[in-house]
């Protein structure tokens, strides 16, 4: 739902897309903050990953109970304004890009580490007993190739922080921090299904708030829907059974949240003014010419308030061929998608990032429109080019041009050598109108640093203002 009301309220408008998270919203006013405590995956680790952290005891209550509220009202306010946000603080963001991204290439390749060196060094015995196994991770659980992605260790270090808070507090960042909690909460407080604590009956008993994980229960053990994940502990825990859960007319009106004018405006505002500073910035005006982005995405300011920086894309990725950015994008673009073509390439029959993107930011193609749809160009360095800067014969850039109609072609040329002497060779030159820029060219290259053929985002067909120069044009 939070996702949904960021993308919705970036994009201006409904996107059908995202319309089934509101189910969640009216399940959540019927039932209470069930998800949090029965199907959020961040939760489920939280808890599942307990035993590692070890038991607080002596904490019952949130350090910033308010903190998630002020968070949700800049995310909102910083989606409807031009500054998203929602990609740092959004719990599925967060995790499926750390699992992606980073745990389950470095799964990959230690498990793939580990049976290499048993291949090579372990006795013959082992081997029998590793190889069925080895193959059963393949077939199963390890993906066919290992994928290497930039910002994996950043990625890795922010999920890692999720749990290490859990040394400070129980569920710390579910209750401190997570905006998505914030807006379940608000709507969860007012509806009919409600949990009433012992009150007096429970004497000195302080059980069922020493077991909370999200400090719902009051000293007076009243029970604080809005925070109040439905784990009932304390129900099993109850010495006396005097808590009950059930669905009763609430209060009228609920408990008011401790919020205080100020800070909910200064939230507003901040997701308000921030975006008027990203407007003035150098690549507001010239953009990042590396920066390329997946077939069939959007126009860069609705792509970066519709791109939730989950990470999808980048793992479906055949070619490995998209990372996260870092600051390529400015600080409010950073996790959401690039094409690094040195590190891998678009592959051309494939359209699979348009169709695991949750949002809409990249568009679904048909095949047909993706082998035409520009994302940008290609161009030689002629000083490091084989055929170009040494009259070496070389033809790895034009083999692998994917397209049917080669973009990449030769011109016959005599050039000197290395020895001075006089050398024919084919020189390869870019056919703009057939380019597509999978970088492809760039990826294959076989010099061992630079490539000597580069893409750029010139060109790109979701930027009319990116037009190549035709042959005729003067300047």
């Amino acid at each position: 739902p939070l996702l949904a009301a960021c993308v919705m309220l970036a994009a201006k408008g409904v996107v059908a897309l995202m319309l089934p998270a509101l189910a969640v919203l009216v399940l959540t006013f019927l039932l209470g903050r069930f998800f949090c405590g029965w199907a959020c995956p961040m939760g489920a680790l939280l808890d599942l990953l307990r035993p590692l952290t070890g038991a607080r005891r002596g904490q019952p209550d949130t350090r910033w109970p308010v903190l998630p509220y002020l968070l949700l009202a800049f995310t909102l306010a910083g989606a409807l304004f031009g500054l998203p946000v929602a990609g740092y603080l959004d719990p599925f963001s967060i995790l499926v890009r750390g699992l992606a991204l980073a745990v389950y290439p470095a799964f990959n390749h230690a498990t793939t580490a580990l049976f290499t060196w048993t291949y090579q060094e372990a006795p013959a015995w082992v081997n029998t007993l590793g190889e069925p196994v080895y193959g059963a991770l393949k077939e199963t659980l390890l993906p066919l190739t290992q994928k290497y992605y930039s910002l994996a260790l950043f990625s890795a270090a922010i999920l890692l922080a999720v749990f290490l808070l859990e040394l400070v507090q129980r569920r710390f960042f579910c209750r401190n921090l997570c905006p998505l909690g914030g807006l379940l909460g608000l709507t969860a407080r007012g509806g009919p299904f409600q949990g009433r604590g012992g009150g007096r009956d429970c004497g000195k008993c302080r059980a069922c708030r020493s077991v909370c994980r999200m400090g719902a229960i009051a000293e007076d053990r009243s029970i604080a829907m809005e925070r109040c994940i439905l784990c009932l502990d304390c129900l099993d825990l109850c010495p006396r059974g005097t808590i009950a859960f059930g669905f009763r007319k609430p209060q009228v009106p609920p408990p008011p949240v401790s919020l205080s004018r100020r800070a909910l405006l200064a939230a507003f505002a901040g997701g308000a003014i921030l975006p008027a500073f990203t407007g003035v910035r150098g690549m507001a005006k010239a953009a990042e010419p590396l920066l390329i982005r997946p077939p069939g995405a959007l126009a860069e300011e609705e792509f970066l308030g519709r791109c939730v920086r989950c990470g999808e894309c980048m793992k479906v990725c055949i070619g490995n061929a998209l990372h996260p950015t870092f600051l390529e994008a400015g600080l409010a673009g950073m996790f959401s998608p690039t094409l690094i073509a040195r590190l891998g390439y678009c592959e051309f029959n494939c359209t699979l990032c348009g169709q695991v993107c949750p949002t809409g930011a990249i568009r679904v193609l048909s095949l047909e429109d993706k082998h035409g749809w520009k994302i940008g160009h290609a161009f030689f360095d002629r000083d490091r080019c084989l055929p170009y800067a040494k009259g070496i014969p070389c033809m790895v850039c034009e083999e692998h041009c994917p397209t049917p109609d080669k973009a990449i072609r030769f011109r016959q040329a005599t050039v000197h050598n290395d020895q001075d002497q006089p050398a024919e060779v084919l020189q390869p030159y870019v056919v703009d109108n057939l380019c597509i820029g999978c970088g492809i060219c760039e990826t294959k290259c076989p010099l061992p640093d630079r490539p000597a053929v580069f893409v750029t985002a010139a060109g790109e067909a979701r930027n009319p203002e990116s037009t190549l120069p035709a042959a005729g044009d003067g300047y």
